[in-house]
């Protein structure tokens, strides 16, 4: 018999019932807002952690509006549903000529988000973490495939191979998972998470390993139903980039999207492209101001905004 959970499997109903059946991480804990050092905790233990009502209502439906307007300029370029991240499966950042969606008030409302605030600076020690990228991703109806295990951040090779990458220890000694947590992404729910409609699988503990990644033919069972759902939507998933993850089949009828804000650590840098204007960033809050501090365009230049399915990583 096939397994209904592997790609090979041609059956989506028998998938649909064994998802149903078995996905999602057995004792997820959702936390709220207050639980501000008991997440810092989690998210040390297992390299991410999720709290809910980190948005209210109305900030819910201003983020899933944006979403599904960027999403239908990024969908509209892409005739045959190839998708830039797997088939039908998008990055919100990779699909914008400024590797960002910080030119959008939707993402811009997030950096005032003080539940985000007040967990990312206990991670880190400090309030003075910055803005890497406003970005996330979505995925449509008829992504039915498991996208890779990965992790978002790596290693400094060589300018060709690793552009956007900093660390780098020419002794060979330390690899930048030895290190403290150099940036998180902070995931916002527009939308409930479900057993169907490609909730993130989080591997817990993976964010200082050095096992190699496991291929999709390799991958155990177990960690393609470690997904972090149900998840309500306005909570806030926020995990260490070095975490093993990656996104599965959306079986439902609506998109699933999850924008995120992408932070450094006070002590960690890699190269910045500009995200917003100088004028816009002007009008936005002393806190959103000091966080956005490297992604200014400067006040004499043009953002060149816009849509595309490919964006070069050297840009």
């Amino acid at each position: 018999m096939t397994d209904p959970i592997r790609n090979d499997s041609n059956d989506p109903d028998a998938l649909r019932d064994y998802l149903l059946a078995n996905n999602g991480i057995k004792g997820l804990e959702i936390l709220t807002p207050e639980d501000v050092d008991h997440a810092a905790a989690l998210f040390r233990r297992d390299g991410f952690v999720v709290a809910a009502d980190a948005l209210n209502d109305e900030q819910v439906e201003v983020l899933r509006t944006g979403c599904e307007e960027v999403a239908g300029e990024i969908v509209a370029l892409d005739a045959e549903g190839a998708g830039n991240r797997g088939p039908q499966r998008y990055s919100f950042g990779g699909s914008s000529l400024t590797r960002s969606q910080l030119h959008h008030a939707a993402w811009q409302m997030l950096l005032d988000v003080p539940a985000m605030l007040d967990v990312v600076a206990a991670i880190f020690g400090s309030e003075d973490f910055a803005l890497r990228a406003a970005s996330g991703d979505f995925c449509m109806p008829g992504a039915t495939g498991y996208q890779i295990l990965h992790s978002d951040v790596r290693d400094f090779v060589d300018p060709a191979n690793s552009p956007i990458s900093s660390f780098h220890d020419p002794l060979g000694v330390m690899s930048i998972r030895d290190l403290p947590c150099p940036y998180v992404c902070v995931n916002f729910l527009p939308q409930d998470v479900t057993a169907l409609n490609g909730p993130t699988r989080q591997i817990p503990g993976t964010q200082n390993s050095r096992l190699p990644i496991p291929s999709l033919k390799r991958e155990p069972e177990w960690m393609r139903l470690s997904t972090v759902c149900p998840a309500p939507a306005g909570a806030i998933m926020i995990r260490d980039v070095r975490a093993w993850h990656g996104g599965t089949p959306n079986l439902t009828d609506r998109m699933r999207a999850i924008p995120n804000l992408e932070l450094y650590a006070p002590w960690f840098r890699e190269p910045i492209v500009p995200g917003i204007t100088y004028a816009d960033a002007k009008n936005l809050s002393d806190r959103a101001q000091r966080l956005v501090r490297f992604c200014v365009a400067d006040s004499s230049e043009e953002l060149v905004t816009g849509a595309t399915l490919r964006v070069p990583l050297t840009q």
